[in-house]
């Protein structure tokens, strides 16, 4: 199959061009003579973000190597390591061929009854998910799982013509994983990025009497040969769904379940008033 890369189940190769970018981050910070406070004040990260980068736990946002290319001096030297930067630490091996295949879609849905899809989530929304993990994460794998989430997130703003839509249950956001202040901001984080024109937000409410997904979670995606897949995932383990008539019967599902959700209007109606509630 021409459109799934066949070494998906390889491991990432080591993280040597993080480890690499980091290293010169921290030599142009040192040669200006700042802290790592003080380069955090400059570029609006925080210390423990510019730690992570220099030591090769993070992969840099966007944001952070124009800023630090700005107060580093301007020459160009970030812009360009950057562009290597290829690797996504943090993602689940099963889960890597679909985070590849996420990046050519025009069209991407996403069905949610665990918890708020990973494109929707905040940062400490992450952090409480991390925490609640079992066995506990290495502080290394925690950064790495919340640098690829937060990395993954930006397919929603630089990649303004492919469709977004999600459907995920009410349940998910009556949880409160994390805590009263972590829901708000990951309320605020949600509302913002549903409001985005390439994204549709629909929340099934938790008192419906019809549900078409009983089966669990579901993700779909149309790639640029108008090909439809599908991937289905539990615990430690997910699969890649090719077959078109495994794929048309979960389209279907996927379809009727839109119909039972709240509209998006609505949905959004409803995020505002249990923000308003905390």
């Amino acid at each position: 199959m021409s459109d799934v890369p066949e070494d998906w189940e390889r491991e990432p190769d080591a993280s040597d061009s993080l480890r690499t970018f980091g290293a010169v981050v921290q030599a142009l910070r040192e040669h200006a003579g700042l802290s790592r406070v003080e380069f955090g004040s400059l570029v609006r990260f925080s210390k423990h973000t510019v730690e992570s980068v220099e030591l090769g736990r993070r992969m840099p946002d966007p944001d952070f190597v124009e800023r630090a290319e700005t107060a580093l001096g301007n020459t160009g030297a970030l812009r360009r390591a950057a562009k290597h930067l290829s690797r996504q630490p943090g993602l689940a091996a099963w889960f890597r061929q679909w985070a590849r295949l996420e990046k050519l879609a025009t069209n991407l849905c996403t069905y949610e009854c665990r918890l708020v899809p990973g494109l929707l989530q905040s940062e400490g929304y992450v952090r409480a998910l991390c925490d609640n993990d079992v066995p506990p994460l290495t502080d290394g794998a925690l950064e790495a799982m919340i640098s690829a989430r937060m990395q993954r997130q930006q397919l929603l703003r630089e990649k303004p013509t492919t469709a977004f839509d999600f459907v995920v249950e009410e349940a998910v956001f009556m949880r409160r994983l994390g805590g009263t202040e972590v829901t708000r901001v990951l309320l605020d984080h949600v509302i913002e990025l549903g409001a985005l024109r390439n994204a549709t937000l629909q929340i099934m409410p938790a008192d419906s009497e019809q549900h078409a997904c009983l089966a669990g979670p579901l993700h779909l995606l149309e790639n640029p040969e108008k090909r439809w897949l599908a991937y289905s995932e539990g615990q430690e383990n997910g699969r890649l769904i090719a077959d078109p008539a495994e794929v048309g019967k979960l389209q279907m599902r996927y379809a009727r379940l839109r119909s039972q959700a709240l509209s998006p209007k609505d949905s959004m109606g409803l995020l505002e008033r249990m923000r308003g509630a905390l």
